[in-house]
């Protein structure tokens, strides 16, 4: 029924290597690649069922092709103190007719008694430290400076920059309505000023005039004197 090879299918890797973490469901995949040119069936059994998923946990492999196995470790509460682990994977395999589907895998085609030639292999699995974060530390350091000094400059300067445009997009507005409030009181100040001018101007005309009369001080210049002061306050206020 197809090949006497002892092999029916490479599996890679041969150890199922877990970065553990507690609390946390992990998981590692392995490729099985069948290098004949038969239909393969395979099975994968473990010692701790409810503890692993396996999908798929069996299948057809065609010929010179591979399929890849995710199998996911529920999340632990603690960790073993050695951090070894006994629990095992089986993966068998036996040759097929062609158009054998997933379906037809039945637990009868691994049964050794049946006469089907049944390949089998052993996994281990084993507990790794989980990958850890890259160091924001750069390796290495410039001439004259420390991969610290460098690092905290680099942060810094992160900030710095930030900050300083934010400051500087403050300050061209702030300068703007400055500029404007400035402008304005400048020509309100200028308006004043000319406005008390032509008043000291009109004030000088009319002592002339009483001069020129000799009338002394008449009710009239206090009338124009108190009228002219009234409305340059009144300007000045504004």
């Amino acid at each position: 029924m197809g090949s006497d090879s002892k092999e029916l299918l490479g599996i890679e890797p041969l150890e199922l290597r877990f970065p553990f973490e507690t609390k946390k469901q992990i998981s590692c995949s392995m490729k099985l690649t069948n290098r004949t040119d038969d239909y393969i069936a395979f099975k994968v059994k473990t010692t701790s069922p409810k503890k692993y998923c396996v999908r798929p946990n069996s299948g057809i492999v065609p010929p010179r092709s591979t399929s890849d196995v995710i199998v996911t470790m529920q999340a632990q509460r603690e960790a073993p103190a050695d951090m070894q682990c006994k629990d095992k994977f089986l993966v068998q395999s036996v040759v097929v007719t062609e158009g054998t589907t997933t379906k037809d895998v039945t637990g009868e085609m691994f049964n050794k008694g049946s006469g089907n030639v049944v390949d089998e292999r052993k996994l281990k699995v084993v507990y790794v430290q989980p990958p850890r974060p890259p160091s924001p530390v750069r390796e290495g350091s410039e001439e004259g400076s420390s991969p610290r000094a460098s690092l905290s400059e680099g942060g810094n300067l992160n900030y710095q920059d930030a900050t300083r445009a934010h400051k500087d997009a403050e300050d061209v507005t702030s300068d703007s309505e400055t500029s404007a409030l400035i402008s304005r009181l400048t020509e309100e100040r200028n308006s004043a000023i000319q406005q008390n001018n032509k008043l000291l101007e009109e004030m000088d005309l009319v002592r002339r005039e009483i001069s020129k009369q000799n009338g002394g001080f008449p009710f009239v210049f206090v009338v124009v004197i108190a009228l002219l002061g009234i409305l340059l306050g009144y300007i000045m206020k504004r």
